[in-house]
């Protein structure tokens, strides 16, 4: 009896023989890439950036999740090897998709890199191949769009080639969970691309967790981010409530979470950063279109969140008017922190670019201060300020700014030095009170 392109792919996994082929080798497809090659799989990373070529043919990781130490063993022991020539796919026997799915100007999704990869493996696919999307989406996406692809071939999901998707999970910086760690939700089109799924991420990860439908996966990703985003506006709204009340919002929550049951603590900032929570949503918003429902309370909790850069920069602006006399339009300020999050280089969608630019765009002058970002690359939302350089934190340059505004609290930060020498401090982390340094100078927003 013929065998079947399905149990000659599963006995490739379930021996460790198959080949995994990542594309795009970015937060998420590293990391990737690096725990499945640790589990014993031989893996090709496929990206389009020759810079990166160039820093892992060097053995140098460019992302903090993966350290040098562990790519050159994975490229040491022959598991692990990266390239720009996608002919390299029709070698690989489980291919993921981990590209970038940002909005347009107008808040719908941007497709594109999902397509054109789509369309790569398309012209290198064969029987016998499992693929996979991680990139973050709306429902439908993987079975709409990748299968649709793939099956313009002539090859049939689910007989020829099987075709599944597994949410990226990735939280940079986060000292207690890695990508082998994480629950792992998969699912696949049918019950063999499932078992597919299952046995291929079961050998990588701790814990997979199956669910029915390709759908239900992508909902599952974005359930996560519209949870968290939705909370995190709840409190930053709450904090531009009690702030004319004379109520530390941080006061409150501190308080609220030694409640055992019924409340989770989230904490406000000046805006959202990352790829997910601040994009993730408006996928599903997107989508829900279609079907004619509205999604009033996601878009709300957007709104909240976006309009925080403008509500720091006012509290700025009212405080250096009341304390120092100062317009905006003649102030300088140093912002701490260019990243999203604290203790890590990811800049993507961060809040402190769009402080910077609102700062500026009211006459003042900001610069930049940031441990882990020596120097703003180039963005698609912000290119005015590529190259501008972190300032060093010392005495003299901290007393040259008529303002600090702390937007990133990381760890490494001198606050100290920043309560000792600054004229004013905008807090938007709480940072100073939680280390002792509460002053009148110290001004929360």
């Amino acid at each position: 009896m013929a065998t079947s392109t399905f149990d000659t792919l599963l006995q490739k996994i379930e021996t460790r023989n198959a080949r995994a082929g990542v594309i795009g080798l970015g937060y998420v497809g590293l990391p990737l890439a690096i725990a499945v090659a640790r589990s014993g799989f031989a893996v090709t990373g496929f990206d389009i950036d020759p810079n990166k070529m160039v820093a892992l043919d060097a053995r140098r990781s460019y992302i903090d999740a993966v350290s040098d130490a562990a790519l050159a063993a994975e490229i040491e022991a022959g598991r692990f090897e990266a390239t720009t020539d996608f002919a390299g796919l029709a070698a690989c026997d489980v291919i993921i998709i981990c590209v970038p799915t940002p909005l347009t100007k107008h808040r719908d999704p941007d497709l594109s890199f999902v397509e054109a990869t789509s369309r790569s493996i398309a012209r290198h696919l064969r029987p016998g191949q499992l693929v996979v999307l991680e990139s973050t989406t709306y429902p439908g996406t993987t079975d709409d769009i990748v299968k649709v692809i793939l099956e313009g071939t002539g090859l049939k999901s689910g007989s020829d080639f099987f075709v599944g998707f597994s949410p990226e999970r990735e939280d940079p910086g986060n000292q207690h969970y890695h990508t082998a760690t994480i629950p792992k939700v998969v699912a696949g089109d049918g019950p063999e691309a499932l078992a597919l799924m299952k046995a291929f991420y079961g050998a990588a990860v701790s814990t997979v967790v199956p669910v029915s439908s390709n759908a239900t996966a992508e909902a599952v990703k974005l359930t996560e981010n519209i949870f968290r985003s939705v909370n995190i506006a709840l409190v930053n709204e709450l904090k531009t409530v009690y702030a004319p009340m004379g109520i530390d919002v941080w006061e409150v929550i501190e308080a609220a979470k030694t409640k055992p049951f019924g409340y989770m603590p989230f904490y406000p900032g000046p805006g959202l950063g990352g790829h997910c929570i601040p994009i993730d949503p408006f996928y599903l918003t997107w989508k829900s279109r279609e079907y004619e429902l509205p999604t009033r309370f996601i878009e709300l909790a957007g709104e909240i969140n976006s309009a925080m850069p403008r509500y720091v920069v006012g509290k700025l602006a009212e405080a250096l008017d009341i304390r120092a006399g100062k317009a905006l339009s003649r102030s300088k300020v140093l912002v701490i922190g260019l990243s999203y999050k604290k203790n890590v280089a990811d800049i993507r969608e961060s809040p402190s670019l769009r402080l910077i630019e609102i700062i500026e765009e009211r006459g003042g002058r900001a610069d930049y201060h940031d441990p882990f970002v020596a120097e703003i690359p180039p963005t698609r939302e912000h290119q005015a300020l590529k190259g501008r350089k972190s300032v060093a934190l010392t005495p003299d340059v901290i007393a040259g700014y008529d303002a600090v505004l702390v937007a990133t609290d990381h760890d490494s930060v001198d606050y100290a030095a920043l309560a000792k020498g600054a004229t004013l401090i905008i807090d938007t982390r709480n940072v100073f009170n939680r280390l002792g340094l509460s002053a009148d100078h110290v001004i929360k927003a």
